[in-house]
């Protein structure tokens, strides 16, 4: 079992940064994909990032490109979503997860991930 816990969310002006961090514990996980999702109210959950065990490989949904960043420190067993230039539309409640079945194909499926934190509440406002 892998648990995961994340951090960094909060009140965010628009336009500002926020960091969030996701600490693996239970299992290490540097064999594996990692993603960070997002559930805004009323809204299916969204794929936003994925990076694979490397590090080498990333993947981000068209909305987030050139303003987040994901990244992993695999000796911390943690990853990472550096956010920037945010938007009220990035309002969610955001979740890191692991998929055990990759460890460089990242999939913007939530199916193909089999763990999952509680999530960080990110709020903009304008």
């Amino acid at each position: 079992q892998v648990q995961l816990v994340e951090s960094g969310g909060g009140l965010v002006q628009a336009g500002g940064s926020a960091k969030l961090s996701c600490a693996a514990s239970g299992r290490t996980v540097g064999s594996y994909v990692m993603g960070w999702f997002r559930q805004a109210p009323g809204k299916e959950r969204e794929f936003v990032a994925g990076i694979s065990r490397s590090g080498s490989s990333t993947y981000y949904v068209d909305s987030v490109k050139g303003r987040f960043t994901i990244s992993r420190d695999n000796a911390k067993n943690t990853v990472y979503l550096q956010m920037n230039s945010l938007k009220p539309e990035d309002t969610a409640v955001y979740c890191c997860s692991v998929s055990s079945r990759y460890s460089s194909y990242i999939s913007r499926s939530a199916a193909e991930y089999d763990f999952w934190g509680q999530g960080t509440q990110v709020t903009v406002s304008s």
